[in-house]
């Protein structure tokens, strides 16, 4: 089945992770796919193993960071394949180290993150909107994130980053829906990347999964798979939404698990 057959998409971040997993289901699934990332290299590994695998792909750089790199990117997209009908803006990044508390963050970090995280949302998006009005439509699917949702300890920019990219991609939903073109969100919990599996020790993890509604870590192909089906035509009267894609870690009381673990204890007694 070709579910995003004829459709031209361009995947930020896509060299690894879950831009890698969109990118590779979509070119499985008919698309002609785009993989932009700062890792060159990276990149046109994984448009070489698409093509290899029978998809048709390519790669070209980019640095989210900065307006005329995304602007080439959406140029490279349609100078390659003559249009584009679905953006995936992927890209985001995040820095414990820096991204602390609000009163001790480091406000050099908070440009940083406000730069890449939510404007090169809308830069993308931009440059992207024009050729999909002349296509006569198109999707754009955004990664947010659950740290748009909900407090944390550390990471004030990045939640604050995050929780933008979902109300734009509302008003961007809300203002080319005219024009065929649609705006959806995913936001991840979770998701064991290599980047997560290789730097999160097996304590925080063992954390996580305390607090999941499911048994298990969520893994690239969960996002991917909501990431296709965004852009397929199967889901062509939702807009303007963010899908949490979160194992059920944020759906129950927070008291949930220590409860239930005071109930076990003194039942054993």
């Amino acid at each position: 089945m070709k579910r995003v057959e004829g459709k031209v998409a361009l995947v930020t971040g896509g060299a690894s992770g879950i831009g890698l997993s969109a990118a590779a289901l979509m070119a499985k699934e008919g698309a002609k796919v785009i993989i932009a990332d700062f890792n060159i290299e990276g990149a046109k590994e994984a448009a070489e193993n698409i093509k290899k695998q029978g998809g048709e792909a390519a790669a070209v750089f980019l640095d989210a960071s900065k307006e005329e790199s995304i602007k080439a990117a959406v140029d490279f997209t349609v100078e390659q394949y003559g249009t584009i009908t679905v953006l995936f803006n992927n890209v985001g990044l995040t820095n414990l180290h820096k991204d602390l508390d609000v009163v001790n963050m480091d406000l050099e970090e908070w440009d940083r993150l406000m730069n890449v995280n939510t404007k090169s949302v809308l830069l993308g998006s931009r440059f992207a909107i024009p050729h999909m009005i002349k296509a006569g439509g198109g999707s754009i699917i955004n990664t947010a994130s659950m740290a748009a949702f909900a407090g944390d300890a550390l990471r004030s920019a990045y939640g604050a980053s995050k929780a933008a990219v979902v109300n734009l991609t509302r008003y961007i939903a809300a203002q080319y829906g005219k024009d065929g073109i649609r705006c959806n969100g995913v936001a991840p919990g979770l998701i064991l990347t290599p980047a997560a599996k290789n730097n999160m020790p097996e304590a925080v993890l063992d954390i996580f999964a305390k607090y999941n509604a499911l048994p298990y870590h969520g893994e690239a192909d969960d996002i991917g798979y909501t990431v296709l089906f965004l852009a397929s035509d199967e889901s062509k009267f939702i807009t303007g939404q963010t899908i949490q894609v979160e194992g059920g870690h944020y759906i129950s009381n927070p008291t949930m698990p220590d409860f239930n673990q005071f109930a076990e204890q003194s039942r054993s007694k």
